[in-house]
């Protein structure tokens, strides 16, 4: 039995700057393993918090970073036996949403650049919906990162993006190294090509963890020079496209495997988003789109076993719905006697908020990777937690896996 009760900060393998193992050899880190799971059990069943900080970076301090800042603040009394809405897991192997410290920032809009994250995080363009509007002072100013490919042609002004001439970018591999950031979060807006793999290399160079939220295919990919990178740094990543708790492709998901298991064979089905925030003026630009098109599709197509005529992805920018997302499924199939069987919904949701709660798993359980001295893809929590994992699987069958993954049943 556990005699300390303390909360214990953790204590991963010592890293290179490349992130290899330099103190422990193969038997030593299989023995760091054994007894960190075993030790995640025990404290588990006695309701103790085993670690301390998950201390996070974020590039793009958009709408769904105010979410995540503003979920761990909301959530930071959450305890593990009470029912708590908007959480999948209030303890996650021992981490809490009060464990999550956010630690460095990385923005182009020339406004939010020289703030404290949690003053920059109500900066316009932002819209998210304020629910938890006491959010103190982190002492960690915002710090300028190279525009590259992040910003489109058309958001340069909707972006506030700084003058090259006036403000000059950090090293971000200096400052990730700085900040003692166990991962970054990649919050970058969709067509981000070269800024991605940018910010995921930085986060290789600095030997931390990767988060991609946004749609371009770097952790999926096994034959992607980074995620190979990754994986031979031992460094853990998780991506790609977060998917949101019950958003517009979780409901097609869930629907298309319902049909599949009930026997209705589907003839076609399309799904239109429209919404107010940036996030949908940028994608305004219909070569931005390749890849969110792409994921959000093979999202839902992967759930049957035969081709279906399908249009998926964003149809319009609304600007007076800021951050609200509207969403619209039609699914036409073929039932019984092939009697026609039509379905239309409508979903309504706060979009930057509804990927929040996943990005507070994703986090907690690269942390744990990290503890456990695993790394590459993280294949449980990203096929649960993104529209474009590696392997895609059954979303219930994905919980279970998270879920063993957490009780160190699954190495990753």
């Amino acid at each position: 039995m556990v005699k300390n009760r303390r909360m214990l900060r953790s204590r991963r393998p010592t890293r290179t700057s490349c992130g290899h193992n330099s103190r422990m050899n193969n038997v030593q880190l299989d023995s760091f393993k054994t007894a960190h799971y075993s030790m995640t059990k025990e404290y588990f069943n006695e309701g103790v918090t085993l670690m301390g900080e998950v201390r996070i970076a974020i590039v793009g301090l958009g709408n769904c970073a105010s979410a995540l800042i503003q979920g761990q603040y909301y959530y930071r009394n959450a305890k593990r036996d009470e029912d708590v809405p908007g959480l999948m897991h209030v303890d996650f192997g021992g981490y809490y949403p009060k464990d999550l410290k956010f630690v460095a920032a990385f923005e182009v809009n020339r406004y939010k650049i020289g703030q404290d994250i949690a003053e920059a995080m109500w900066t316009k363009p932002n819209c998210c919906i304020v629910y938890a509007p006491d959010v103190p002072k982190t002492g960690v100013k915002v710090l300028p990162g190279p525009i590259l490919d992040g910003v489109a042609p058309h958001m340069k002004e909707s972006f506030f993006t700084y003058d090259p001439k006036e403000i000059k970018p950090v090293d971000v591999t200096e400052e990730l190294k700085n900040s003692q950031a166990d991962m970054l979060v990649s919050y970058l807006p969709v067509g981000s090509e070269e800024a991605s793999r940018f910010y995921a290399k930085a986060a290789l160079d600095a030997g931390i963890g990767y988060i991609n939220g946004m749609p371009e295919f770097i952790v999926s990919d096994p034959n992607s020079p980074l995620a190979k990178e990754f994986e031979k740094a031992g460094i853990p990543c998780a991506g790609d496209d977060v998917k949101s708790q019950l958003g517009a492709t979780i409901l097609h998901r869930v629907l298309a495997q319902l049909y599949r298991e009930r026997g209705i064979i589907i003839e076609n089905t399309y799904q239109l988003n429209i919404g107010g925030n940036t996030d949908f003026e940028n994608m305004q630009i219909e070569n931005r789109l390749k890849s969110k098109r792409i994921s959000k599709t093979m999202a839902v197509t992967s759930c049957l076993p035969y081709e279906v005529p399908t249009k998926i992805g964003p149809s319009d920018y609304v600007p007076f719905l800021g951050d609200n997302k509207v969403c619209y499924i039609t699914m036409r199939g073929r039932a019984f006697g092939d009697v026609p069987l039509d379905l239309t919904l409508k979903l309504s949701v706060q979009d930057s908020p509804n990927s929040a709660g996943v990005i507070i798993d994703v986090a907690r359980a690269v942390k744990i990777a990290q503890d456990r001295g695993v790394g590459g893809e993280l294949s449980s929590i990203c096929s649960y937690s993104f529209k474009h994992p590696r392997y895609q699987i059954d979303d219930f069958d994905a919980r279970k896996r998270v879920d063993e993954f957490i009780e160190g049943k699954r190495e990753r």
